[in-house]
């Protein structure tokens, strides 16, 4: 059995796509789509179902028509709307100009940060990388600090925990956390 910390999200099936079991799926990114994998992951029922791609055609550069090999109505397609798609993390392709944690912030969404001396700073909420500084969004009851997302700040990843520790400058949460 497939174990979650190997794979990584790659898109979402949007919706069937005509009447033959064919689905929509919206890739994350467009380096995404281009993964040369004839299987995806679905996560069904608590487990990673693997699904062998019969047909596949690209819409756009980010969103492509899938046929799914045993999915063969639009019934059936219906089931997997707005379902997450993974890839195994040694297919996705990452382009050539970003380090290596630049195209991977997305998989600490649900990560628990703390800082040097192990005081919960709260839970990543969501990326921003709508500008050319990625930022975290860290919420803890009820409120919302951002802290940039940079290798530089990581101190300690516990993928198995869901944790992870950074060594942030001086003063950049004085006003979020109260000791």
């Amino acid at each position: 059995m497939i174990q979650e910390k190997n794979l990584f999200e790659i898109g979402k099936i949007l919706k069937p796509h005509g009447v033959k079991g064919e689905v929509t799926v919206l890739f994350n990114k467009p380096e995404f789509a281009d993964s040369d994998s004839n299987y995806y992951f679905l996560f069904l029922d608590g487990m990673y179902v693997p699904f062998f791609v019969e047909d596949f055609v690209f819409n756009s550069n980010v969103t492509a028509r899938i046929k799914l090999q045993g999915v063969d109505s639009i019934e059936k397609a219906s089931i997997y709307s707005n379902i997450s798609v993974f890839l195994p993390k040694e297919l996705v392709k990452k382009p050539p100009e970003v380090e290596s944690f630049d195209s991977e912030w997305d998989e600490f969404i649900g990560y628990t940060v703390f800082d040097e001396n192990t005081i919960n700073i709260g839970t990543i909420r969501e990326v921003d990388s709508s500008t050319i500084n990625v930022l975290f969004i860290i919420e803890k009851d009820g409120k919302e600090v951002l802290i940039p997302a940079t290798a530089d700040f990581i101190v300690k990843i516990d993928d198995t925990q869901k944790q992870l520790y950074m060594k942030l400058p001086d003063g950049l949460l004085d006003d979020f956390i109260e000791e």
